[in-house]
């Protein structure tokens, strides 16, 4: 018996050694220099985690969190094909969390449940769990976001190395997955199977797939402060930091930076050496930026376009950092030039209480003093506003879709964008419904800034690839902007076009060709995407006189005044060009309008200067019977035309020839016939009936008509 029970102690003590010796084996694969080596180990999540975070897991605080983001953002199928039940209630308030890394990796974590949401209901489907009593419907999204951080841990238990606050719901949920691991660690590798997945990323659509790889080695772009140092001073602490300047970012490696072609203030440097550079202490003195290069785009251009004395209205939906970038470059810009700062004005109509103290604590910590936010709705203001009398550049940055974006998750946190686009971004595309929506918002925001007229210029900008979102809102705006001003008629409505972008180069120092009007840049390895119209007045042009009166007439809008002279000198200088097509001299071109001139004189002018003797002519012949006294000043008017033309031409030089006249055609003539009028008798009763009754004669009546009608 004793050598029996010595047996099975050894046996199990096998047994022991065995399993702690597979679970530090297990521990060993998920070892960085392992992730290395692998360039990308089976069934490993995506995005920038940190080695302590995939072997030890999160706080509670940051599945409880990551589990509301989920149940407010994931897919919900149709009754039919719904097998796991996340609760009826969405939209829970998010639970206040101060320390920005964890709600960072809440945010993360939430993100990756949300891309693999298939695989884990897939998983959980397989293995059961969903049927489950011990976890009601209400806590299935906690289960979903801490299945997918187990199965990224390799099924590992959590080795919590901290003290924190315990919640329950978080570790009821934990111990029941412990116990179901081999489940479900079965059921995830069936799926992979059935859905021929080498990695687990291979579901993804390939949008979103080649978002996730570009984010992990995307470069830090960071502006400098200049309200709080100078780009001498960044520039000598990075050298003496070890960090070496390169010329364009493909070049980047190692501790190095370069300058952004684009913003003369940005820099770039590799995602490696961040820990290195938060060592140089630019990063937490507020002299250095990091923010998203779609970001300082914007506030450049506008920089640019706003004249020396001049303000900026910024509107749409941006962090405290861009305010602050966009304050910082025009008191840099205006600095040597004025004494005085242009003032950015900023809307903040459609933020939270706690997003406008966000902005304002961020905006006094860059040490930006020319910065005023205004709380009026931008759809009420007008340029008649006294506060707005000297804005001279409109800095539009609406909510867009985030499309063009490589890291959404990072760009929500740091630009207060919309926390229900995730659910669309995890699908690679959004929905027709919000695209619609987000559209119709910018429409009216553009819309609005066009009707300011002492302004110079209009920066629109957006993180968005769907041209329903860029070309179409900038070109419909436009042309309905000008179709009211044509219909309107007011002088004082100012016209605005498309002006060429002010960057110049490509995003790699070459020189753009700008093809169009618009500044468009790709999403790509090195940058998000962005899109930037600027849109400035169209210059007035002076008309002549002549062509408003032509342009109206065509119109029908002045009921073709002036038609009449139009077309009365029309006929005068087709005459005058076929007399004179090879005349002798200038002298001879002015006589002959002096005598055109004349010729619209009446007949009592041409008695005093014209040919004497062809006048007494007209004059002697006998006016022919019944004609008019118009013909007669027709015909003595053609007679002094011609010899007064006649005399013209003989006064040039006997070398010149001249063409023959051609006269003009001679109305026609009517003559004008006597009409015999007869008239029946006309007999008047008598009212006097005891008188005699007299006939008129009709011979008598006839001969008084007949007088009547001679005279």
């Amino acid at each position: 018996m004793l050598k029996i029970k010595k047996k099975k102690e050894k046996l199990s003590f096998t047994r022991k050694t065995k399993k702690a010796g597979s679970q530090a084996e297990s521990e060993k694969d998920v070892s960085p220099l392992k992730d290395a080596a692998d360039g990308k180990a089976p069934g490993a999540g995506p995005g920038p985690r940190t080695t302590s975070h995939r072997l030890h897991g999160f706080h509670d605080s940051v599945y409880l969190l990551a589990s509301v983001i989920f149940q407010n953002n994931h897919q919900e199928k149709p009754p039919a094909q719904r097998m796991v039940n996340y609760g009826k209630v969405r939209g829970h308030p998010l639970p206040q969390v101060k320390d920005k890394e964890t709600k960072r990796s809440a945010f993360e974590l939430a993100f990756s449940a949300l891309k693999y949401q298939e695989l884990l209901e897939g998983t959980m489907i397989d293995s059961c769990i969903h049927l489950s009593r011990p976890v009601p419907d209400d806590q299935m999204s906690l289960v979903a976001v801490m299945l997918f951080d187990f199965q990224d841990r390799k099924f590992l238990p959590r080795k919590r190395q901290w003290e924190e606050e315990i919640v329950q719901e978080v570790r009821a949920v934990e111990k029941y997955l412990l116990r179901s691991k081999i489940k479900l660690a079965a059921a995830m590798a069936r799926y992979r199977v059935k859905n021929d997945l080498l990695y687990i990323e291979n579901i993804l659509p390939e949008t979103v797939k080649k978002k996730q790889e570009r984010s992990i080695n995307l470069p830090l772009y960071a502006w400098v402060n200049t309200q709080k140092t100078s780009f001498n001073e960044v520039q000598n602490v990075l050298s003496n930091a070890g960090f070496s300047q390169v010329k364009s970012v493909e070049l980047l490696e190692g501790p190095s930076f370069c300058y952004d072609p684009h913003c003369g203030d940005t820099l770039v440097f590799p995602a490696q050496p961040k820990a290195q550079l938060y060592c140089t202490k630019l990063l937490s003195d507020h002299k250095l930026i990091i923010q998203d290069k779609s970001c300082s785009l914007g506030p450049s251009a506008a920089c640019s376009l706003l004249p020396e004395e001049g303000d900026i209205l910024m509107v749409g939906c941006f962090s405290g950092l861009t305010v602050s970038h966009t304050a910082s470059l025009i008191a840099q810009k205006h600095r040597a030039t004025s004494n005085s700062q242009p003032v950015v004005y900023v809307c903040v109509s459609n933020c939270t209480h706690a997003q406008r103290e966000e902005l304002q604590l961020t905006v006094s910590t860059m040490g930006c003093k020319n910065v005023k936010l205004m709380q009026e709705d931008f759809q009420s203001l007008d340029s008649g506003d006294k506060c707005l009398q000297k804005v001279r550049v409109i800095l539009l940055i609406p909510r867009c879709s985030m499309s063009a974006v490589n890291n959404p998750v990072e760009f929500i946190l740091e630009e207060n964008e919309d926390i229900n686009l995730l659910q669309d971004l995890s699908r690679g595309s959004i929905s027709k419904i919000k695209l619609e929506s987000l559209v119709e918002q910018q429409r009216k925001d553009i819309d609005h800034a066009l009707k300011f007229p002492m302004v110079s210029a209009i920066v629109y900008s957006t993180c968005s690839s769907y041209p329903e979102e860029n070309v179409d809102v900038v070109t419909r705006a436009l042309q309905q902007a000008k179709a009211c001003s044509d219909q309107k008629g007011d002088s004082k409505q100012v016209n605005f076009r498309p002006s060429p972008s002010p960057f110049n180069t490509s995003d790699h120092g070459e020189v753009a060709e700008e093809t169009e009007p618009f500044f468009s840049l790709e999403p790509s390895e090195f940058s998000s995407g962005c899109f930037l119209a600027v849109l400035e007045p169209e210059p007035v042009i002076q008309e002549e006189p002549q062509e408003v009166i032509a342009r109206a007439n065509a119109k029908g809008i002045l009921d073709r005044i002036g038609s009449n002279h139009l077309t009365g000198n029309r006929h005068t200088r087709r005459m005058r060009k076929t007399a004179h097509v090879r005349s002798c001299s200038e002298p001879h071109l002015s006589l002959s309008m002096q005598s055109k001139s004349q010729q619209t004189k009446g007949s009592s002018t041409a008695l005093l200067s014209g040919d004497q003797d062809l006048v007494h002519l007209q004059a002697s012949k006998r006016k022919p019977k019944g004609q008019s006294l118009q013909a007669l000043r027709t015909t003595m008017s053609r007679s002094f035309s011609y010899s007064t033309t006649t005399t013209l031409d003989a006064a040039c030089s006997p070398a010149t020839t001249t063409a023959p006249i051609l006269r003009p055609r001679r109305s026609q003539q009517e003559v004008v016939k006597r009409v015999v009028l007869v008239l029946p008798t006309i007999t008047i009763p008598n009212p006097f009936p005891f008188l005699q009754k007299r006939e008129l004669s009709p011979s008598r009546n006839y001969n008084k008509l007949k007088d009547i009608c001679s005279k």
